[in-house]
């Protein structure tokens, strides 16, 4: 028997790694001679650096400028000439302890640092995993670490943060780093939230960093301005018609508007994350030959069925004529809507706990009975 296991992270409980591997003990429990490849997934936020180093990228570490300002200690992980850079390693919310979450003051510039970091190291093509971001600036704090000139009315740097985008009165690109010229983006994410407006970053977002009705509002006022400085900026440097109009695109409003930045400046191309990651854990070549494919994540729910790392690894089984069971924490699906997006069986771990708590706590025990009840469901149809 040959199996695949290709879950993400269950937040909260388990990397993906641990995910996998508690399945896979649980299948050994019962077959123990199976052939089990267990590749860990993400879909492009977070998890997707753990992802790219189980499958055999070079981790590198830097100190770069956290989210509120202090100094964290960071990776990027690379292969040849391909980095890959999660967000949230260097401007992530999970870096602000609850009581700390700053909305106005956090930035993105750690990011910035790591690009420049990979950029030293030789990369010519960048993967920005974006998502978890503390931030709310558009992406201003990594143009900043990358040598932009954001400028207040007296020709001072502007202050980090998004809140500080309201006094932008200039901002200069000609200082940005010579290599960005040279370098390949792809924007991994799956928000589809543009820059401003009531689904934009500020609005939907920044309240879980923090931020009151009066700082959305601040917010907001700040990214337009910024978004028409870098506009005109852009314009200046190129002829008018060749500029898009990224604020209004799909995916600007990604990690508080770094999506924008990256789009705008870096001229990112937008991909679906859980694409990028299987085409960096190399899935279909796992999948060759497999008899059986696992995967899941911590909750599984109708945005799961939008494009997450589940049906991501569905899909991609599906096109090889493997059944693929799906494995969650909590689900929130109906069997016929799991059943109609092609999984053969679903399995939660809340389904074997007493409550939700328990259910985080032990969710290791209960993958390993889950991946064990898999097995012999396996075996039962084989004989």
């Amino acid at each position: 028997m040959r199996i695949v296991v290709a879950p993400d992270k269950f937040k909260d409980a388990l990397d993906a790694r641990s995910v996998g591997d508690a399945l896979a003990d649980g299948i050994r429990s019962v077959e123990a001679d199976a052939d089990i490849s267990v590749v860990p997934m993400a879909d492009g936020g977070e998890g997707t650096l753990d992802a790219a180093i189980a499958a055999g990228f070079a981790v590198s570490r830097v100190t770069v400028t956290g989210p509120l300002g202090a100094p964290v200690d960071a990776e990027f992980a690379q292969h040849a000439t391909t980095a890959v850079i999660e967000l949230a390693r260097a401007s992530g919310l999970s870096l602000v302890a609850p009581g700390h979450r700053d909305a106005l003051g956090a930035s993105s510039r750690g990011t910035g640092e790591l690009i420049a970091a990979a950029l030293a190291h030789g990369a010519t093509s960048i993967i920005l995993a974006v998502g978890g971001s503390a931030s709310s600036d558009g992406g201003a704090g990594m143009l900043a670490a990358l040598g932009a000139r954001l400028l207040d009315a007296q020709g001072e740097p502007l202050p980090d943060g998004g809140g500080a985008l309201r006094n932008l009165e200039r901002i200069e690109l000609d200082t940005l780093d010579p290599r960005l010229a040279d370098t390949r983006f792809v924007l991994a994410s799956d928000v589809d939230h543009v820059l401003l407006g009531p689904q934009g970053a500020a609005s939907v977002f920044a309240p879980q960093k923090g931020a009151s009705v009066a700082h959305v509002a601040q917010l907001e006022l700040g990214l337009t301005r910024f978004a028409r400085i870098l506009r005109a900026e852009l314009e200046r440097r190129a002829p008018r018609d060749r500029v898009k109009d990224f604020a209004q695109h799909a995916g600007a409003g990604a990690a508080g508007g770094v999506g924008f930045a990256a789009l705008a400046v870096l001229r990112a191309l937008q991909r679906p994350g859980v694409d990028v990651v299987c085409e960096l854990t190399r899935l279909r070549a796992h999948l060759a030959g497999a008899d059986l494919v696992i995967t899941g994540e911590g909750s599984l729910d109708a945005q799961s069925l939008g494009g997450k790392t589940p049906v991501g690894v569905l899909h991609a089984a599906a096109s090889l004529g493997i059944p693929t069971v799906a494995v969650c924490g909590q689900s929130s699906l109906e069997e016929s809507e799991w059943r109609a997006a092609g999984f053969s069986a679903c399995y939660a771990t809340i389904d074997r706990a007493p409550d939700r708590a328990t259910s985080i706590r032990n969710a290791g025990v209960y993958l390993t009975e889950i991946g064990a009840e898999v097995a012999a469901a396996v075996a039962a149809r084989r004989d």
